[in-house]
């Protein structure tokens, strides 16, 4: 009696997969087109902004391309993206958690010598001033001062992170501080003596 051989699992992807690998751009547009859509729908109930979900898949797909020569997905193509996805926006969540931190922090730490109860009044009022004066900034804006002042990365970095030129960093932090020295014209002295030439 012949002994039957053990099928052999192979992912149903491997050819897209390889595509890819093979930078077929024809294949990863497609890809792109099929899935784009529903994994922004899956990242926005998870983020709770449009933009910011569609930023994530944008950058999930930007990753794929540019390391697809040593790309390797055991799984189906579909469920590495989601996964993929669901990933980024955690880290994202971690990241924004971590920047309301910091600016809660220097609001508070800003008005230290400050008596009770006018400290808290204070703190609280600059802390909504600052973070409405962020928030109103441009996009690029916004991103590159939020990853200076409070993640601290260095201007090489934060271009690397947003895919844009050491240049334009620098033009795109230099406006958002002129931006919020005017929005927080009232607070100038004060926000001096905090964050020192960040502001000022």
């Amino acid at each position: 009696m012949t002994a039957t051989r053990p099928s052999v699992q192979t992912n149903p992807d491997d050819s897209l997969i390889g595509a890819i690998r093979l930078g077929n751009e024809a294949v990863f547009e497609g890809i792109f087109r099929q899935h784009y859509a529903p994994l922004c729908r899956y990242a926005l109930p998870i983020l709770h902004d449009t933009d910011e979900a569609e930023e994530v898949v944008q950058t999930v797909f930007l990753a794929i391309w540019e390391c697809r020569e040593t790309l390797l997905i055991t799984s189906s193509l579909k469920a590495y993206l989601y996964r993929a996805v669901h990933n980024r926006c955690l880290n994202r969540l971690d990241q924004q958690k971590t920047q309301a931190a910091h600016r809660e922090r220097a609001a508070t730490e800003l008005y230290a010598d400050v008596p009770s109860p006018t400290q808290g009044i204070i703190a609280d009022e600059l802390n909504t001033r600052l973070q409405h004066a962020i928030g109103q900034l441009p996009e690029q804006c916004r991103r590159a001062f939020e990853l200076s002042r409070f993640d601290e990365l260095s201007y090489k970095e934060i271009a690397d992170q947003l895919g844009i030129a050491l240049k334009t960093v620098e033009n795109q932090i230099g406006k958002a501080l002129r931006i919020l020295r005017t929005e927080l014209s009232d607070y100038l002295p004060l926000l001096c003596l905090l964050a020192g030439e960040a502001i000022c």
